[in-house]
Parts: C-alpha cells; structure tokens; sequence
C-alpha cells in the first residue's frame, strides 16, 4: 500500500530515536542509517493502518534487523585486519541519542560501546533498549519475543559483563578540555614522565586502522608502554608527515562524550583519539584511524566552528 503523508511523517518523527538504537546495537553509523532505510522500506510495504502502535512496531523492526546484522558482523570481523572500534561520533551528533540520564551517557562512551561487543546479540539488544532507553522489560520481550523475565535476567547478566569491565568517571565538556590540554601537554614533551603520571597502571592503548593506515594489532598494555607509543606517535617526522600527506592540525573535542583528540587535514578528519577517565588517571586510548570510519566524523566537523588548533602533529 502506498504511504500517505501523514504516515511518512510519523516514521520521519521516529529516525533519529532509531537512528540511535541502531547506532548503538551496531557501533557504526553507516550500517545505523542502511538499517534505519531498510526499516522504512518495511515501513512502506507494511499495512500501516493495521498497525495499532508504530512506535513499537519499528522498534522491533529495527531491532530484528540489527540483530541479523550483529550475526553477520561478528563473522566478518573474525577477519577484520586489526582491532576492530566502534565508529565515532563528534560532539552535537544526534546519533548520539538521549544524554538526560548518566545511564544514557555512558551507553554511548566510547569504552561501553567497546566493551558491548562482548555480548551476544540478545544480551546487547536488551542492554541497549533498558539502559539507553529506559524500555520496560515487557515491551522489551515482546520486541525481542521472549518473557519478560527471560528479559530481566538477559539484562542482570549483561549490565554485569559491561560493569565489569569499566569504571568510567563522568565529566564535564570544561573537564574534559582540560584533560586533553595537559595530555597533549605531556605528549608533546619529548619525555615519558609527565605522560606515565597521568595514566592508570594497567592503562591500554587500542588502533583501528582496518588495514588502510598503519595501526598496530595488537593493544599497548600497562602505563609505560602507553606512554612510550604515545610519546613516538607525538613526535614529529618527515616520514609521518610524509604517510599522513602533511601535517595534521590537532583539536580538542569530545566524541560519544568522552574526552578527544581530533585530527584533521585539509578539513577532513583523519584520526579521533577517544580517551577512558578513571577517577585514577587516564586508563585507555581508543585510536579510529580507518577512513572509512571517519567520514560521518568529517561531515559533522564541517559543520561546526572548532577555532584555532591546539597544535600542529608530526
């Protein structure tokens, strides 16, 4: 059946709410937006006049979809070059989705959505409907059509799987400059010291270069050796300068709230540095350097006023 206007306007009001499940579920934004399309293609072909409650209907419909895609995509990054991260997104995005409670914060750092890829499908689906979105767990069962308290326990077993791995520190857009101010501070000193204070003992540093830019496979473990990678990646070099086709001005931001550092050239954003406070120090680098991960990334920093660079790299 053909959609009315009026039916086009109602899933055009519910976009960006799925925009920011599917983002969540999936980690990626490009697949976010082809699973939102797909759920308005049914959306179309659908009866919609039948359709007592839409907002639950594309909600599953969204959600079955992004599981299917979850199947598949833990295949595929069995042959992912590299570690494998999440797709960033810059501060103001609307994938970003709600930010009103400290739950729905955390449910899109950068560290949870890392940790997220531990969970089955299942087990990331109900997380993500609870915690980001405050979804009862009945509605949650009938979206993913188990009981409601087979939808419970899911739940307890996943927030237990992401809590354990993170001790995330809530901070302020102020806070997080600053942070970023005296990071780069340390990075840029030529010495490993002022970078080690700052960092966690069991700090880790994580690449994702996908095969496309160089990014080491496997993570740099404990203060000292973060502090000796960063220390080399922060020291200029014809040869970097030479890789990067120049030398790229470095900003500071926040990306899925987190603190970071913003790379970019010739206006398009090569590298987004995504950094875990702990109320102990720093306690990880997420490094996206893959192209292919950073487009929506150049699209939104485009957009916006960033003032001067706080630096120059390489």
């Amino acid at each position: 059946m053909a959609l009315t206007m009026n039916d086009v306007d109602r899933f055009e009001a519910s976009r960006p709410r799925l925009e920011a499940i599917a983002y969540r579920l999936l980690g990626s934004a490009s697949e976010a937006e082809d699973a939102v399309q797909e759920t308005f293609l049914r959306w179309q072909g659908a009866d919609v006049d039948r359709i007592e409650v839409p907002e639950a209907w594309l909600t599953k419909v969204l959600t079955n979809l992004c599981l299917n895609q979850l199947t598949s995509a833990r295949a595929r990054r069995e042959t992912y070059v590299g570690q494998w991260l999440p797709e960033p997104l810059l501060a103001g995005d609307p994938m970003l989705g709600p930010a009103d409670t400290a739950e729905q914060r955390e449910s899109v750092s950068y560290a949870v959505l890392t940790l997220l890829e531990r969970l089955t499908p299942g087990e990331r689906a109900v997380y993500v409907l609870r915690e980001a979105f405050d979804y009862p767990h009945r509605e949650i069962a009938a979206i993913l059509d188990v009981t409601e308290a087979a939808s419970q326990q899911i739940f307890h077993r996943a927030k237990k799987h992401v809590a354990d791995g993170k001790a995330r520190t809530e901070i302020d857009e102020a806070a997080a400059r600053r942070i970023v101010d005296e990071f780069l501070a340390a990075a840029t000193s030529g010495r490993t010291e002022p970078l080690v204070r700052l960092l966690t003992q069991d700090a880790v540093s994580i690449g994702d270069g996908g095969g496309k830019v160089p990014a080491r496979a496997k993570a740099f473990e404990g203060a000292l050796a973060v502090a000796k990678f960063l220390r080399g990646l922060f020291k200029p070099s014809k040869a970097k300068r030479d890789l990067a086709g120049g030398s790229p001005e470095v900003y500071a931001t926040t990306a899925n709230g987190d603190p970071a550092v913003v790379a970019v050239l010739d206006g398009r954003v090569i590298g987004v540095m995504c950094l875990e406070i702990t109320a102990e120090g720093i306690a990880g680098f997420r490094n996206q350097v893959n192209p292919d991960k950073l487009e929506r990334a150049t699209s939104r920093w485009a957009a916006a006023d960033h003032g001067e660079p706080l630096l120059n790299a390489f």
